[in-house]
């Protein structure tokens, strides 16, 4: 039925050169030979033997596959308007086997895929940013469209465009009145403006210039050590002494503040302060400092010794020119504070005997070891002011040392309590009436070196405000007295006389 693939004879029923037939797998390809259409029954008979000689040739489901395609063919497929049948037209009367039948399927998904690629859309414009979509919204929000009222339909059009006109010029000076006092008040908001003090506000002001709170404290620890003198008490004397004291003190707070106003500013603690508010002048400040100062240093050399008042002006010294600077360049500002806060109970001590005795000495060192755990305590829940100030502090750079320096001075309370009666200050039942206390402030220090919190912290600086007061009235409470140590002092000499005159013969 098939004929040799051979070069065609002329005019012969040979298959030509250039069509097609079925080769061993049934699949046509160029350069085979394909049968001549002599005439529309030749050709059925043609294409049924060829169908038929290539359902032999293959398997049974490709043979199926290609009398299907055949039989489609026959009956006429070819007038459906589809894609598919479009590609078996392709194939010109050749034999379709099943592998050819894969091939046009993947000719169609081909074309199909290609036409649905050419119908895609454009990729749309770049989403604008939201902060862009913001500011149009801004810009379309700024836009005022004025609405001009319809004018009765009685009136003629010359009166309402006149009241029109009219209206508009009104509507505009309105809006140019208003609009120039609020210009003007932004522009007098934005320029400096000087303060005016009223004087009574100037009492307030300067109590807080001389942080009135702390200078209390340093008078009553100053007290403490004016009573805490083995001296009988005068009166006179003591309130020379408290109050040269507090002008001293208030002296050397104001010109630390004086210092600061950059730094304080920064601070949340301190950025309401009179200077850093500008509610007084630079000026006015150190002047107030001075009036302190020097009345209060004359006060304690002249009224009471001259060595208290020189344990005054070297305070006033170490606070300004040493501790103030030194905040911002080392953390050693920590313990030259604490020699600070420990020497107004040495001042109260030679302001009452003239002289610097162990007794001056251990009060110095109570108030030196209790201001380590306060400050601390203090200065850990304000780090990130101190670090906002650029002030150099322990609690910032070195919170295990700051935590650790607390807990060691907790401690040390408990022995320079110890020691008091030991130097012949108190009876020994102030060390132990102090132990409770003393345990209670070191379990808080403690505390605070292992938790390091705000919380343990904070307990440990409350703790502290009223550890020192009751610390030095049981301190004052134990004290001996002055008959005792006349008595013991007799005791000495009678005993040293009777010694001697054993000695003599």
């Amino acid at each position: 039925m098939l004929a040799p693939h051979s070069p065609p004879a002329p005019g012969a029923g040979l298959p030509s050169a250039a069509g097609g037939s079925a080769d061993p797998d049934g699949v046509p390809g160029p350069g085979r030979a394909r049968w001549r259409r002599p005439g529309a029954e030749g050709r059925g008979r043609r294409e049924q033997c060829s169908a038929m000689s290539a359902a032999r040739r293959c398997s049974p489901p490709r043979a199926l596959a290609g009398l299907f395609i055949w039989h489609l063919k026959k009956t006429g497929i070819r007038q459906v308007p589809c894609q598919f049948v479009h590609l078996c037209r392709v194939a010109n009367d050749r034999l379709i086997t099943f592998q050819y039948f894969n091939f046009l399927k993947r000719m169609y998904v081909t074309q199909y895929n290609k036409d649905l690629s050419q119908r895609a859309k454009p990729k749309s414009d770049s989403v604008a940013s939201p902060f862009r979509e913001s500011q149009q919204l801004d810009q379309e929000k700024k836009v005022i469209h004025k609405i001009i009222p319809i004018s009765p339909v009685h009136q003629p059009l010359s009166k309402t465009s006149n009241i029109n006109e009219l209206k508009e010029m009104k509507l505009a000076a309105e809006i140019e009145g208003s609009a120039t006092p609020l210009r003007a008040e932004s522009k007098e908001e934005r320029q400096w403006k000087e303060m005016k003090l009223r004087l009574d506000d100037l009492p307030g002001i300067l109590a807080r210039l001389s942080k009135i709170k702390l200078t209390a404290l340093v008078v009553c620890t100053a007290s403490a050590g004016f009573a805490m003198a083995p001296v009988p008490f005068d009166l006179t004397c003591f309130l020379l002494a408290s109050l040269g004291t507090g002008l001293a003190s208030c002296a050397a707070n104001s010109i630390n503040q004086f210092f600061e106003v950059p730094f304080d500013s920064n601070m949340n603690r301190t950025k309401n302060r009179p200077l850093v508010r500008g509610q007084i002048s630079p000026l006015l400040a150190v002047c107030f400092a001075a009036s302190c100062g020097v009345p209060g240093i004359a006060l304690l050399t002249l009224g009471v010794n001259p060595l208290t008042g020189a344990l005054g002006a070297f305070n006033i010294f170490l606070y300004t020119c040493c501790y103030t600077p030194m905040k911002r360049m080392s953390i050693a500002n920590t313990w030259v504070g604490a020699v600070v806060g420990a020497i107004p109970p040495v001042m109260g001590w030679t302001a009452a005997t003239g002289s610097l005795d162990a007794g001056a000495l251990l009060l110095g060192g109570i108030l030196y070891s209790w201001q380590f755990p306060h400050f601390n305590a203090l200065s850990w829940g304000l780090r990130e002011d101190y670090s906002r100030g650029g002030y150099c502090m322990m609690s910032v750079t070195h919170p295990g040392l700051c935590r650790r320096v607390a807990l060691r001075h907790c401690v040390a309370l408990i022995g320079l309590s110890t020691v008091a009666p030991v130097l012949d200050i108190t009876t020994w039942t102030f060390p132990i009436i102090s132990l409770p206390i003393n345990l209670y402030i070191s379990y808080l220090g403690f505390r605070f070196y292992r938790d390091a919190d705000r919380s343990s912290s904070r307990k440990l600086f409350f703790c502290s405000l009223w550890h020192l007061p009751m610390l030095l009235l049981v301190m004052f409470s134990c004290k001996k007295s002055l008959l005792e140590k006349e008595e013991k002092g007799d005791l000495h000499g009678g005993s040293h006389g009777r010694a001697m005159e054993m000695r003599l013969p």
